[in-house]
């Protein structure tokens, strides 16, 4: 046997035993640092939603989906503003001052408690015990209702009942109003729901 021949055949298996061990190398790296990527329920457990408001009407209503929250994004009517006005005597934290920081964000903090006045973002969990109350947006008197009526929310577990913007009435077993949740506007018609500062 030649030199050459032996060298031909080193060779080969050098070239053989590198690439196998390449291809081991990427089969192994590859879960590896594929680890360090949130998955999916992760990212769908904290990560924000962004949503466009563009054919939602005056006085309908969308739920999406946030942090297994059911999140509202109601766009009021003319009407429905105008109820918030009446049902201030009524309410138990009217100006949503009690546990502000955790269910309402400082540019909601007002009647409406939205940043634009004719669209409320709110969680659609009642603050008793995480039942969703049902919209009972039509005014007057109802079954479980009173009968000046302004339209709302009741939760129908327990009783409460909540206004347009979400503030739960007094004497009700809800201790505190709806959660505001952060949000912003991308454009006129786009929100973003988890995320209220640009990065």
């Amino acid at each position: 046997m030649s030199d050459n021949a032996v060298d031909t055949s080193k060779r080969t298996w050098l070239i053989a035993t590198t690439c196998a061990g390449a291809v081991g190398g990427a089969a192994t790296a590859v879960p590896f640092v594929s680890t360090f990527q949130p998955s999916e329920r992760a990212k769908a457990a904290g990560a924000a939603v962004e949503v466009d408001i563009s054919s939602l009407k005056p006085g309908e209503k969308l739920t999406v989906e946030w942090r297994g929250k059911p999140v509202w994004i109601i766009k009021r009517t003319p009407e429905q503003l105008e109820s918030l006005k009446k049902t201030e005597g009524q309410l138990a934290d009217p100006e949503s001052k009690r546990n502000p920081s955790d269910l309402t964000p400082v540019y909601a903090r007002n009647q409406a408690r939205s940043i634009k006045p004719e669209v409320f973002v709110g969680v659609g969990i009642c603050s008793h015990l995480g039942c969703s109350p049902s919209d009972k947006f039509q005014t007057g008197a109802q079954p479980s209702l009173p009968d000046d009526w302004q339209g709302g929310f009741l939760c129908p577990c327990h009783g409460s009942t909540f206004d347009m913007a979400g503030r739960v009435f007094k004497n009700k077993p809800a201790p505190d109003n709806l959660e505001v949740p952060p949000h912003m506007y991308l454009s006129d018609n786009k929100l973003l729901i988890g995320e209220d500062k640009k990065a």
